[in-house]
């Protein structure tokens, strides 16, 4: 018996050993990723993106070590469609979830949510060998099997709802107030603000012991309303979360988002994984109330300019050039389809992903990736637009429009009538490309 165990060990330990290696050797090779997702930041809303009367340096800084895009775009002017997008990595029509604009507490959007019938990047990441881990806002569904632990991801801390009282922690509309801050999928009652718990989670992760490359996505509520500061006191449960603020609070919530990303980003170098790290910085859309949308046409809700391009910053130590930025077209599949890329994620193929690998744009091995790229909303205001190169074609409830970006960025001159054959164009393309999504679902 004792020398059959030894002949079995002599045959089978080379194949352990080189199994050992191989594994080893594969996920070394993988980075860790980390992807920010801020909440209703305007265009403008960052010192390096122009904005004056507060300071962003973090951020900032987090840029002049990487990348910054000026062309990058949320897949949609609302929450959940957008976050539906980055999870998915397709159009947000493409999927139930995604044309809640955004999900509400009522009792219809209660029953619908991101399920593992789509596959997520979560899961796929997983699969390719990653520890996967959602820090902060959810907000696409409510129910078990939305939960974003049945969706790819080992761990969890946030809420689940749209919006929640900074320090209470409670959502909801006024007078009906509940909890809203989970652990996994077990109610949680710390106390403090929450993009400092949010925070505090996010460097207790990173410090953890890792076996093998990490994927955390990191998905602040701020800088959405209720408009609280840390210093604040919780709204009562008979006022309307949407109401007050001012500009002071509104540079304060954006001082502790910024202090947070920079702990974010010390506790990097402190653990000493920068450098096998890539940080992906972006927002959901654009900015409302306190925002500086950079000058950009309208706000949050619109397909105007305004509501749907936001700041973009990747930062990967060795293969991103420091203190550089790019032209190109971005939008928040793009993000999904190169996190799965930079993780060797194997892609589900009945589930074709709308982004493109923006990892030859990163690393200055393609200049340029010509785009074309689409945006419908309908519950709120019924929108049609679509980008492709410099042209952009926009249908509000006023009327129809066309822009050329790269002359009017914000979008005073249309061109409809002198640019009659492009017009045409733009709006035969995007109606093609809506026959394949689904229908929008009223409200």
């Amino acid at each position: 018996m004792y020398y059959l165990t030894q002949q079995y060990v002599k045959k089978c330990l080379p194949l352990f050993v080189l199994t050992f290696m191989v594994y080893s050797t594969v996920h070394a090779q993988h980075p860790n990723i980390i992807y920010i997702m801020t909440d209703d930041l305007g265009y403008g809303d960052l010192s390096g993106y122009g904005r004056k009367d507060f300071l962003t340096p973090n951020i900032d800084k987090l840029a002049a070590q990487g990348i910054k895009f000026v062309n990058a775009y949320s897949a949609a002017p609302l929450c959940t469609p957008t976050r539906t997008a980055f999870m998915t990595g397709r159009y947000p029509a493409r999927t139930p979830v995604g044309l809640m604009e955004p999900l509400t507490p009522s009792k219809r959007d209660s029953t619908v949510g991101l399920t593992a019938a789509f596959p997520s990047v979560a899961t796929l990441m997983r699969a390719s060998g990653y520890e996967t881990a959602l820090i902060g806002k959810w907000h696409l569904g409510f129910l078990p099997q939305n939960s974003p632990v049945k969706n790819g991801f080992d761990y969890f801390f946030g809420i689940h709802s749209g919006a929640a009282d900074y320090i209470s922690h409670k959502t909801g509309p006024a007078g009906r107030r509940i909890h809203d801050l989970y652990e996994n999928d077990q109610a949680v009652y710390p106390e403090g603000y929450l993009t400092d718990l949010f925070t505090q989670k996010a460097v207790t992760f990173l410090k953890q012991k890792h076996n093998k490359p990490f994927f955390l996505t990191l998905t602040y509520n701020a800088a959405h309303w209720p408009w609280q500061g840390p210093n604040d006191k919780p709204y009562v449960d008979s006022v309307d979360l949407r109401i007050g603020g001012s500009a002071a609070v509104y540079a304060a919530m954006m001082n502790r988002l910024d202090e947070g990303i920079g702990e974010i980003i010390k506790t990097l170098d402190e653990e000493q994984l920068s450098n096998q790290t890539i940080v992906i910085f972006t927002n959901d859309n654009g900015g409302e109330k306190y925002s500086d949308n950079g000058g950009l046409a309208k706000a949050k809700g619109a397909l105007w300019e305004g509501g749907i391009r936001v700041p973009a910053i990747v930062k990967w130590p060795g293969k991103i050039t420091a203190g550089s930025s790019t032209q190109q077209v971005a939008i928040t599949m793009d993000w999904t389809k190169t996190i799965l890329s930079a993780g060797g994620a194997k892609m589900d193929k009945n589930f074709p992903l709308d982004g493109i690998d923006l990892l030859p744009i990163l690393t200055g091995d393609k200049k340029i990736i010509p785009r074309t790229i689409y945006w419908r909303t309908f519950q709120r205001l019924k929108q049609k637009a679509i980008r492709m190169g410099d042209w952009k074609y926009l249908q509000d409830e006023k009327g129809e429009y066309l822009f050329n970006l790269i002359a009017d960025q914000e979008e005073k001159n249309d061109l409809k009538a002198k640019e009659e054959i492009i017009f045409k164009r733009l709006k035969k393309k995007y109606a093609d490309w809506e026959k394949t999504v689904l229908q929008p679902m009223p409200l």
